[in-house]
């Protein structure tokens, strides 16, 4: 896909609201898709300056804070972006958060944490989002996922939970929403290198093993995915709904011979 999008045309007049811009997979994400010629709105919790500075370099965008767990923050994000850029038609649900926890240690508050913000919360901006695009005549909703809502990733339960979840909301929310024109897609990265990976990535004995599991044998970048998601928002992916997409240099369909 890399070259066959014409900068700043192809989502001419759009308005996206990639939620967890402010650093990471999502900045990578609000670039793009502003490259493209959409309005983006950077939704962003507690990151306020890499928000901001992001908002300065993007030429019509706006940073909105927002806890995307809360129904009322949820709203009355979707209700600014309406007044002050349009209608979104693009969402794009990244923000996400990740705690390492055995699971016969993994504590309630963490579990919920988790639910809240990646599967909850995704539901909940798919939900405000989805009824401004019925209102306005269709959209593209992108759900940032994971490789793990297929794979197992021991000590960390409650994130593969929240992402097997959100493959079956994705699922279901396709062919409710289709009859709306609104398509709804996951991507679901593998390794990439955000400052989320940053202690993984400066071990060169874990990277060396990463790339053993990679048949492509690097680690991606946001950009890497970005990519996806670009297509997915866009009118090229108009006959497209209701599936997963991963963009992990084939991991997950990594297998050794005995």
């Amino acid at each position: 896909m890399p070259g066959d999008h014409t900068d700043g045309v192809e989502l001419a007049g759009r308005v996206a609201i990639v939620t967890g811009a402010a650093t990471g997979i999502g900045r990578g994400i609000a670039a793009r898709l502003a490259a493209d010629g959409a309005k983006v709105a950077i939704n962003y919790r507690g990151s306020t300056d890499e928000a901001q500075a992001l908002d300065e370099q993007l030429p019509d965008s706006l940073a909105v804070q927002a806890d995307i767990s809360k129904p009322d923050e949820v709203q009355a994000m979707v209700d600014r972006v309406e007044r002050e850029l349009g209608p979104p038609t693009i969402l794009v649900n990244n923000a996400g958060v990740e705690r390492q926890q055995p699971l016969l240690e993994l504590e309630l508050a963490n579990w919920e944490l988790t639910l809240g913000v990646n599967l909850t919360g995704a539901f909940l901006c798919l939900q405000a989002c989805a009824r401004s695009m019925v209102r306005s005549g269709g959209g593209s909703i992108v759900n940032i996922s994971s490789v793990h809502e297929d794979v197992a990733f021991p000590g960390y339960a409650a994130y593969c939970a929240a992402k097997g979840g959100l493959r079956m909301l994705m699922r279901d929310a396709a062919v409710e929403l289709a009859e709306h024109g609104i398509r709804v897609n996951n991507v679901a990265p593998g390794a990439i290198a955000t400052p989320i990976n940053a202690k993984t990535l400066n071990d060169p004995a874990k990277v060396e093993r990463l790339k053993q599991l990679i048949p492509l044998q690097r680690v991606g970048t946001p950009e890497d995915v970005a990519e996806v998601v670009a297509f997915l928002a866009s009118d090229r992916s108009s006959y497209v709904t209701g599936s997963t997409y991963y963009v992990d240099g084939g991991m997950i369909r990594h297998a050794e011979s005995l």
